[in-house]
């Protein structure tokens, strides 16, 4: 079960750029075979995908306490990332109504595509020398990329979509990551390695090149606050080409 690579697989390497291609000409032929579904088959795939994505999620819970922490507590791989998000949006989707529905699928399309995008392409962290663990990553957001692509659709059938509910729920989510990584912070002792979701806690400076040196100068709140908005201005970015600017060549 727990059997590693004889030499972990490189970001930017031959395995690497093969997945990559892979999962781009997966995602061009998905877009292709539901061009023409209707909403109601679109929900229920999608509904799939999340079922299929939270079952994932628990084995890799349950891996990852006995494969890599050896029964250890720890709060680094506790399921609220951005990434983490789209398994609730797609599994609780065909359950909403109105804006909430609207909400899920726009976050699924933009805030969620952003983050698969990113994590692929930048994977030092989904690089393990765990054969399954490696695999899991990459196909659960290989899968990120068809639910964004099924919400596209859904969305653009309806024809009328709004961007500011998906930036409150985005707004909301990170909120809860927050207090996750402020909990965890004061009881670490307690749980082993305390989380940071999101990339936002409030106790250490980010990592990530630009964002440290924003901390750096101007202190860990501004880093989390462009961070954030950052996020979020890629997203409503992503919402005009898929929508604004479609809706206006299709016109």
């Amino acid at each position: 079960m727990d059997r590693t690579f004889t030499a972990t697989p490189l970001p930017y390497g031959l395995v690497h750029w093969l997945i990559l291609g892979g999962i781009l000409a997966a995602a061009v032929l998905f877009a292709f075979a539901i061009r023409k579904t209707d909403e109601r088959r679109l929900l229920r795939l999608l509904f799939v995908f999340g079922v299929c994505m939270l079952a994932a999620e628990a084995w890799k819970q349950w891996f990852v306490i006995r494969y890599i922490y050896r029964g250890a507590r720890s709060m680094w791989f506790f399921p609220w990332q951005l990434c983490s998000m789209a398994m609730y949006c797609s599994a609780l989707a065909p359950f909403l109504k109105g804006k909430a529905q609207d909400a899920a699928l726009v976050f699924l399309c933009t805030f969620s595509m952003i983050g698969a995008v990113f994590a692929l392409l930048f994977p030092e962290d989904m690089m393990r020398p765990q054969i399954l663990l490696f695999c899991h990553s990459f196909l659960y957001h290989a899968v990120m990329l068809l639910e964004g692509l099924i919400a596209i659709r859904v969305l653009r059938i309806r024809g009328k979509v709004q961007f500011y509910p998906a930036l409150l729920l985005y707004l909301g989510m990170a909120a809860v990551a927050e207090i996750v990584n402020t909990v965890s912070h004061f009881v670490a002792d307690s749980i082993g390695n305390e989380a940071n979701m999101f990339y936002i806690t409030p106790f250490y400076p980010s990592t990530q090149p630009v964002f440290s040196s924003i901390a750096a100068h101007a202190g860990i709140a501004v880093e989390i606050a462009v961070y954030l908005g950052t996020i979020a201005l890629g997203a409503f970015g992503l919402f005009l080409l898929e929508f604004k600017l479609h809706r206006k060549k299709t016109a």
